[in-house]
């Protein structure tokens, strides 16, 4: 899969997210900052995000994807 693709299905998802994916073809790693993830604890932000991968993951096209995620910094 490409980088593209897999952050296109993370913003399909969690609508509103910002959305950065690096990899190399197998490997990939998502940084998703998303005001859905306030008030979540840090398993359930994962599978917010791995929910949307989830279809890819199980047919083979993704092998690994690691996930960071973070809230909006507050406007101030």
């Amino acid at each position: 899969m490409e980088t593209e693709s897999i952050a296109a299905l993370i913003r399909a998802g969690i609508p509103g997210a910002e959305v950065q994916v690096t990899g190399d073809g197998s490997h990939f790693e998502a940084v998703v900052v998303s005001a859905a993830f306030a008030g979540l604890t840090p398993i359930k932000k994962h599978r917010l995000v791995m929910d949307t991968v989830r279809e890819q993951i199980a047919n083979g096209e993704l092998h690994a994807l690691s996930i960071k995620t973070r809230t909006p910094a507050p406007a101030g």
